[in-house]
């Protein structure tokens, strides 16, 4: 009999033959996934998705870190759809401009965390980044300092997967067989005090010691070829890596003697996700160039921008006069659709008083997951804001990781998903970022899924450890 359960079957079973043939995936292995199969996701309410088959997830992960209104915002759905009708595409080439990318770029020179000049728009954060790295080398350039190019990033950064980008990145996935880094971008110590400190080391000596070592990194370059620093305030999908006490602080101390630029990357942490509209004002960084993308339109359209300082955008304005243009930009750059979606999502942060409503139910969140760190395999919890993550180990008194190959971490985020949960696994680091909207009784039906995801996980491991004779 053709029943509705039957026809989701067959529905589901063509679209996933169909995206087996023909969908090309990132981040994922391609050799599993004709075994493994899509996840088909339909339809969005709130902070809730559907599959193909009428499986309804609480989406712990905002997408990719980016949905922050959740999924069906009627707001801005219909200034897309305004915009669409109005006028579905121009561009920005040869003095061109349009009435949503001009006030979305007075918007956002209105909420940056320091005084910036101007905004140039891109397409996603890969391109904000790469597109700094390209304005770090022709700053300099305009400013006489030619050798002055290298850019410093961190080991376990994310900033991209374009060619510049996943240079910055500091994964190790970002840059086998892909011939990357380029020249010219190298990589300091990550700022995780948990992973990274010695036996007995304050959050505060660990700063110090990593900016000690920044700047002998700069001096064993030369302070005059080192042109920039980058840094996710707090570093997403290396782990959610939370920097520790003073170390911005230390860090800029040190940019500014060997006149160095900073480069916030915002892309995860911009627009509330912190606590405060930039992670830069969470964590006191001043930079010269600013990147951000994702929550900037709740990720209902892909779109990017670039803030830049008085004095950077000084010289390179100088140096197009010079040259007779400014030799980069997309084909998309401050698209109407995209930016009258962003620009309609920052209205919507400031009329929901969405600031307030993080820091209302954020400590409800975060205490939430740190009630976890008492569990069997738990090694660190750790988070700001709407944004955390739990860290699994085989032993939690030395902290020592399960061996790769038990993927702990990918079976736990499966488990998840059995509970109707979507969460992310960086390793064994259990990524969440909800949705900015979710509510104090929705992050605890959020934690009681992880939690029977956990308890599953715990009795799964707690059978192998009896069977191989180990002690947990």
């Amino acid at each position: 009999m053709d029943t509705a359960p039957d026809r989701l079957a067959d529905r589901h079973a063509s679209l996933a033959a169909g995206d087996i043939a023909a969908h090309l995936h990132p981040f994922t292995n391609l050799a599993a996934h004709p075994e493994v199969g899509p996840l088909v996701i339909t339809r969005g309410d709130g902070i809730f998705v559907e599959d193909d088959q009428g499986r309804r997830y609480l989406e712990g992960m905002s997408g990719l870190w980016c949905s922050a209104l959740g999924f069906s915002h009627a707001r801005v759905i219909e200034a897309g759809v305004r915009a669409l009708r109005t006028l579905p595409y121009y561009h920005t080439f040869n003095h061109r401009s349009n009435p949503a990318a001009i006030e979305l770029a007075q918007a956002l020179l209105a909420l940056a965390p320091v005084p910036m000049s101007k905004v140039f728009f891109a397409n996603s954060g890969s391109e904000a980044n790469d597109s700094a790295v390209k304005l770090v080398w022709y700053y300099h350039n305009a400013s006489g300092r030619p050798a002055k190019k290298k850019i410093i990033a961190r080991r376990r950064a994310y900033h991209g997967v374009t060619v510049a980008a996943a240079s910055l990145s500091g994964l190790p996935a970002n840059h086998q067989d892909f011939d990357l880094p380029i020249a010219r971008i190298l990589h300091v110590g990550c700022p995780h005090h948990y992973r990274e400190a010695l036996p007995g080391e304050s959050e505060e000596a660990f700063a110090t010691r990593l900016a000690e070592e920044l700047e002998a990194r700069i001096l064993a370059e030369g302070p005059d070829t080192v042109g920039a620093f980058i840094a996710e305030p707090v570093m997403g999908a290396g782990g959610v890596i939370v920097p520790p006490a003073t170390y911005f602080d230390r860090i800029q101390a040190v940019l500014r003697r060997h006149d160095v630029l900073l480069i916030a990357d915002e892309v995860i942490c911009g627009f509330g996700r912190t606590g405060a509209m930039f992670g830069s004002t969470t964590f006191g960084l001043r930079p010269d160039i600013l990147t951000c993308a994702k929550a900037l339109s709740s990720g209902y359209q892909p779109i990017s921008a670039v803030m830049v300082s008085a004095r950077v955008h000084e010289a390179i304005a100088a140096n197009s006069g010079r040259l007779g243009t400014f030799g980069h930009g997309f084909t998309y750059s401050g698209h109407p659709v995209a930016t009258a979606v962003a620009l309609e999502t920052l209205r919507v942060y400031a009329d929901e008083n969405i600031l307030a409503h993080v820091a209302e139910v954020a400590p409800r969140f975060q205490q939430g997951l740190r009630a976890l760190a008492q569990r069997p395999w738990v090694g660190e919890v750790r988070g700001i804001g709407l944004i955390g993550a739990v860290e699994l180990v085989a032993d939690r008194a030395s902290g020592r990781p399960f061996p790769p190959a038990a993927k702990v971490g990918a079976r736990l985020a499966r488990l998840a998903q059995e509970e109707g949960l979507i969460v992310r696994a960086m390793g064994d680091a259990i990524a969440f970022c909800p949705p900015l909207i979710i509510t104090a009784a929705q992050i605890d039906d959020m934690l009681a899924r992880f939690g029977r995801a956990l308890d599953r996980l715990e009795a799964t491991l707690a059978g192998e450890a009896a069977a191989s004779g180990a002690t947990a």
